[in-house]
């Protein structure tokens, strides 16, 4: 959890977020900089996109794929027991958009 005025209540932040050479790991209290996004996870109203200790550059580096990969694949199959009616067509309407990823530095862990 990242502790930030911009972040009220907390961030949440995954190990894979952790953007640091080798062993993705920060210490409690370490002062860091981070991109956020105003999302629920976990019981938190903001979810860390990028994390990386203050005054370091990020290390992105296992974070660049160099083309499409086979890892990971996911589908969706949409089925429904009602009958069409003629003259009225289906739409799907999708979820709000959230905002855009924000940044704060000098944040505490």
């Amino acid at each position: 959890m990242i502790d930030s005025p911009d972040t009220p209540g907390g961030c949440w932040a995954h190990f894979t977020s952790v953007l640091v050479p080798g062993y993705r790991a920060l210490t409690a209290g370490q002062s860091v900089t981070f991109e956020y996004e105003s999302i629920e996870q976990d019981g938190y109203q903001f979810r860390a996109i990028e994390v990386w200790p203050e005054g370091q550059k990020p290390d992105r580096s296992r974070h660049e794929m160099p083309g499409p990969s086979d890892a990971y694949r996911s589908g969706l199959t949409v089925a429904s027991d009602q009958p069409d009616e003629p003259g009225r067509g289906r739409r799907i309407r999708p979820g709000p958009e959230s905002p855009g990823p924000a940044s704060r530095e000098g944040a505490r862990n």
